[in-house]
């Protein structure tokens, strides 16, 4: 786990281990399939590689996903959920739903969207 704090809330641990921009838009694509890099690369577009890198070896070290290199050449290597990681997914799927509702009571629409339903069919 993350740096060691003496936390007042449960809340705080959750969000310090997959809060910020990237870490649950990871896990989102990753509760789907196992993805390689540029795939994820490619479904979080505004994702620069240092950032992702950052964020996967983070999310690694706090044990929510699995790296596997494969040897060959070039390498390859895959990410996916480890036990931990997929405990997460139903708490993705209530903030997937609550952000569908809140957009639907604004009358806002989002134009990258991350449906279970888009992501599936992807490559």
């Amino acid at each position: 786990m993350s740096e060691i704090e003496n936390y007042r809330c449960t809340v705080s641990v959750t969000l310090s281990i997959i809060g910020g921009k990237w870490k649950s838009l990871i896990l989102w694509q990753l509760s789907f399939k196992t993805l390689r890099f540029s795939q994820l690369q490619r479904r979080l577009a505004k994702v620069t590689q240092k950032m992702l890198t950052q964020q996967l070896r983070e999310l690694e070290r706090d044990g929510l996903i699995n790296r596997k290199v494969y040897a060959e050449v070039p390498p390859r290597v895959e990410y996916s959920l480890t036990p931990l990681g997929k405990s997460v997914v139903p708490i993705l799927q209530l903030m997937y739903q609550w952000g569908e509702d809140y957009l639907v009571t604004t009358e806002q629409v989002v134009t990258d969207n991350c449906s279970p339903t888009q992501i599936s069919s992807r490559t």
